[in-house]
């Protein structure tokens, strides 16, 4: 039966093999919290140096035995760190954690309670310090690949595991599909692709603990601009592309790209990330050098002191020379520095080349044996909600992708239609947008999928707490103002499953059915926090179901 625990916050459902691992990095000691003290002043965290309730005598003797920033996941004795959130305020639950038996609170305010409290600036960087001293610094022992992009991160993550995999480093990773800690699979993971702080930590630890000897992991926007990621050291950085998302948090495409553009300055050698013992591992950003920010990036790199190695069609260091999809294998060819190369991948998509060869870039950079990285490139068998296709029987083609991003979904729809169209067939596609995210992308979505497809069907993704039909009037505007005609090209239905219904039984012989948005997305998200179940396949099976198609 698969297991569950809280940290911090979010509550998880996995096997047992993965929860059993986390478990095994859980400290079960306690530590002096004037360690912790110690670091947060350090790191500038302490506000005017302000501390209730610690005197010298105190703080002496004042030990802590587990960290949370949910009172309800609160243990006798441990700290309790008050984050602001977007929906809730953790300074109303200061008290709750008292009653639960916090010793020790970090805190943006004084808070009227009898324990211990810290007062830092931003309680949420104060978490990232915490959670990096409570489970020991793991990093510091792991050779630590972070992948960024707009797109591409979950397969580049994957392709870039196997490679290291196949050169005899056993890799874990952290990724929007699951992680992944000693060769166990995380089969539910939360909604967040970067985690929490503390989830964060406690996954490298639990690496560590299980033999992994590199950690893969896929880091955010979110992740970097709230610090989320703070305490990790990175050896390599690398960026898969750069386009159009997540401007609910950041306000522009610039600061988007700026906190993307973070991640390679945190691989100078300083104080934050200083040199680690193992020499095989070089600080050195990876970039796509077809990207249009690629000159910038590779600025910021070159200002951290690490190398950039560049990967793309233009003049790169693996310089691509081929991508052709069969249908079967995406068979790629590049040439760089360990000669020319050829593999044939169990992906599709010819835009998985690029991420191949970012993957591919990363055992140049730590000198794997070339043979290897193509050995390890093509034993990866899929990603799950990526170009997924679903084969029962049917005579037109049906792809899950988790394509919700306007560039991304403009390459799959491209990739598609040259599919549908050696059959003769056309596009129709599946798509809604997230709520309470960034709502300059919806028109654009409804543009992109309307000049590419016969039908679009809009629908729900991730309503929150927005009215579903005015994120998905948004998007069925945008499509209508590219040509498409209301009831016949375009339709708006809810819920997703009767959507997926729609489109299947529009679809006939040769044409392709994309469901873009959710992939692997094992929930919807609908108001006030409610998660109710969802599996993009197994809906997809039962429209097929309908029909007659299943199998055999």
């Amino acid at each position: 039966m698969p297991g569950s625990f809280v940290v911090g916050a979010i509550m998880c459902a996995m096997d047992d093999a993965y929860a059993a691992r986390l478990a095994a990095a859980e400290p079960r000691t306690p530590r002096p919290f004037a360690d912790l003290l110690d670091r947060l002043v350090t790191d500038g965290q302490l506000r005017s140096g302000v501390a209730t309730g610690l005197s010298a005598l105190v703080l002496d003797g004042l030990t802590v035995a587990g960290l949370a920033y949910d009172s309800r996941a609160v243990s006798p004795g441990g700290l309790f760190v008050a984050v602001p959130g977007e929906h809730v305020d953790g300074h109303d639950f200061v008290a709750d954690a008292a009653r639960r038996g916090a010793a020790v609170a970090i805190v943006e305010r004084d808070m009227p309670v009898t324990i211990p409290q810290v007062v830092v600036d931003r309680s949420l960087l104060a978490l990232a310090v915490a959670a990096t001293w409570w489970y020991g610094d793991p990093s510091s022992q792991l050779g630590v690949v972070g992948i960024t992009g707009t797109d591409g991160k979950t397969s580049t993550a994957r392709l870039t595991a196997a490679v290291l995999e196949a050169g005899g480093w056993p890799t874990g990773i952290v990724s929007t599909i699951g992680g992944r800690i000693g060769g166990a699979d995380e089969t539910r993971p939360p909604h967040a692709t970067t985690p929490q702080a503390p989830e964060l930590q406690r996954a490298l630890a639990a690496m560590l603990a299980a033999g992994d000897r590199a950690a893969v992991v896929e880091t955010t926007s979110h992740g970097l601009a709230l610090g989320r990621v703070n305490g990790v050291r990175y050896d390599i950085a690398v960026l898969t592309n750069v386009t159009h998302e997540h401007l609910d948090l950041h306000g522009t495409w610039e600061a988007y790209r700026d906190a993307k553009r973070s991640l390679f300055s945190r691989l100078a050698v300083d104080a934050a990330n200083p040199a680690k013992a193992d020499p095989r591992w070089p600080r050195t950003g990876i970039l796509n050098a077809d990207d249009p920010s690629f000159e910038l990036f590779a600025k910021t790199t070159r200002a951290a002191g690490a190398r950039v190695l560049t990967y793309g069609r233009a003049p790169a260091d693996l310089r691509l020379t081929g991508a052709d999809d069969d249908g079967s294998h995406l068979r790629v060819a590049w040439d760089g520095p360990s000669g020319t190369r050829q593999v044939a991948l169990q992906l599709a998509g010819r835009f998985n080349a690029y991420n191949a060869l970012a993957a591919a870039a990363v055992g140049e950079a730590i000198g794997l044996d070339p043979e290897a990285v193509d050995a390890g490139l093509e034993s990866l068998a899929g990603v799950t909600g990526r170009m997924e296709r679903v084969e029962l029987g049917q005579p037109f083609g049906l792809i899950i992708d988790y394509a919700h991003s306007p560039k991304s979904l403009e390459v799959v729809l491209d990739e598609l239609a040259r599919l549908a169209a050696a059959s003769g067939g056309g596009l129709i596609a599946v798509i809604g947008s997230a709520g309470e995210r960034d709502v300059a992308k919806r028109a654009r979505m409804g543009r992109i999928a309307a000049e590419r497809c016969q039908l679009v069907v809009v629908t729900d993704e991730d309503p929150r707490d927005e009215d579903p039909m005015a994120i998905i009037d948004a998007i069925a505007d945008g499509a209508k103002a590219a040509g498409a005609v209301e009831g016949r090209s375009v339709l708006r239905v809810r819920p997703r499953g009767e959507a997926i219904r729609s489109a299947i039984r529009a679809a006939q012989v040769g044409d392709i059915v994309l469901l873009a948005g959710k992939g692997h997305e094992n929930t919807i998200l609908g108001p006030q926090g409610r998660e109710d179940p969802w599996n993009e396949r197994e809906a997809a099976a039962a429209a097929l179901a309908e029909l007659g198609f299943g199998p055999p």
